[in-house]
C-alpha cells in the first residue's frame, strides 16, 4: 500500500512541474519556468530544513549530550536532501521488492537478522542492507508494517513471523534492525515475556523511545503513540518490559532532525551509542551500525 501511495506522489510532482513548465514557457517566462520546477521538485529540503531549525532551538542537548554546530546541523540537512529522494522518491515506491528475503540454508553457527523500517517506509528502505547481507551469505528478512498508519500494536505479527521464518532458517535466535518507528515495533512484540529468548541482539537506529517533540503534530494512532509520554509508551513499566533493555543497543544522535530531543532516542539499561552529525533517515547507513550488527551476527564456533 504505502508503495503505490508513494508512486502516486512521485507521479503527481512529475505532473506539477510539467505542467509549470509548460505553462511559464508557453507564456514567455523560461526563469519563472525553470524556478517553479525547482521549487515543486525541492519543496522537500525546505520541510527538512524546518526540522532542523526546530531541533536546533527545541532539541537542545542535554549535558551528557555535545551541542551540534551550525556547520554539523547544515552538513546534517544537505546529506538528508539528497539522501531523502533515493528513499521515498525511488526505493521505496519502485523497489521495495527487488531485494528478496535471503532464506537459504546458513552455514553452521551463522544467525540471521530481522530489518524493521519506520513510519512511512517499507522495506525498500533496507536494500543497501540486503545487498550487503546477500553478498556475505546472511540470512535476512525485511518485514512490511501493515497497516501504514495502524497502531504500533498491529505490527507484532509481522515481526514475529518474520523471526519464525529466521528461526526455522538458521536453528538460532536472529538480531533484530528497527529504524525509527521499527524500534517501537520491536518492543511492542518483545512485550509479550515468551519473546524474550527468542533474539539475540535488538538495535534500534533513531528510534523514539520516549517519544519525539515532532509527533505533537501527528494525526495518525501510531503518530500519536509516538509523543512525548504517550500512554502507550508509559506502559514499558508496568508491563515489565523494561528488564529486557539490557538486551538493545540503541544508537541516537543531535543532528536527528525527526526524533529530539536526542536522548529520547535511549533506553535506561541499553548500550546507549552517540552518533555526531548524522540526520534521520542517514542514521540507517551509518557505518557504525552495520559494524555493530555484523558483531552480533558473527558465527559461534563449532562446540562453544
Amino acid at each position: 500500500m504505502l508503495a503505490r501511495l508513494q508512486q502516486i506522489t512521485v507521479f503527481l510532482l512529475l505532473m506539477a512541474c510539467l505542467a509549470w513548465a509548460a505553462w511559464f514557457i508557453r507564456a514567455g517566462h523560461p526563469f519563472w519556468a525553470a524556478a517553479g520546477v525547482v521549487s515543486i521538485a525541492f519543496g522537500y529540503a525546505g520541510f527538512l530544513g524546518l526540522e532542523f531549525v526546530l531541533l536546533g532551538f527545541i532539541g537542545r542537548a542535554a549535558p551528557s549530550v555535545p551541542v551540534p554546530s551550525a556547520h554539523q546541523l547544515l552538513a546534517a540537512w544537505w546529506a538528508e536532501v539528497q539522501e531523502a529522494p533515493k528513499v521515498f522518491f525511488w526505493r521505496q515506491p519502485f523497489c521495495s521488492n527487488t531485494e528478496p528475503d535471503l532464506l537459504l540454508a546458513a552455514r553452521s553457527g551463522q544467525r540471521g537478522v530481522l530489518l524493521v523500517h519506520g513510519f512511512a517506509c517499507n522495506r525498500g528502505l533496507w536494500n543497501p542492507w540486503m545487498q550487503r547481507l546477500r553478498a556475505q551469505g546472511i540470512p535476512f528478512v525485511a518485514v512490511n508494517l501493515e497497516p501504514v498508519f495502524g497502531s504500533l500494536d498491529d505490527y507484532t505479527g509481522a515481526i514475529d513471523e518474520g523471526v519464525r521464518q529466521l528461526e526455522a532458517c538458521t536453528q538460532m535466535p536472529p538480531v533484530i534492525v528497527g529504524h525509527s518507528m521499527g524500534g517501537l515495533a520491536m518492543r511492542a512484540w518483545l512485550r509479550d515475556s515468551a519473546n524474550h529468548g527468542r533474539v539475540h541482539r535488538l538495535v534500534t537506529v533513531g528510534t523514539p523511545h520516549q517519544g519525539t517533540w515532532l509527533a505533537r503534530f501527528a494525526l495518525t494512532r501510531n503518530g500519536r503513540q509516538m509523543r512525548l509520554n504517550s500512554a502507550w509508551l508509559n506502559r514499558s513499566e508496568s508491563s515489565g518490559e523494561q528488564a529486557a533493555f539490557r538486551h538493545f543497543t540503541c544508537f541516537y544522535g543531535h543532528c536527528d532532525n525527526i526524533v529530539f530531543p536526542a536522548l529520547t532516542a535511549t533506553l535506561p539499561g541499553a548500550d546507549n551509542r552517540h552518533i555526531a552529525g548524522t540526520a534521520h533517515v542517514q542514521m540507517a547507513f551509518h557505518a557504525a551500525v552495520f559494524s555493530e550488527v555484523q558483531a552480533w551476527l558473527q558465527p559461534v564456533p563449532a562446540g562453544t
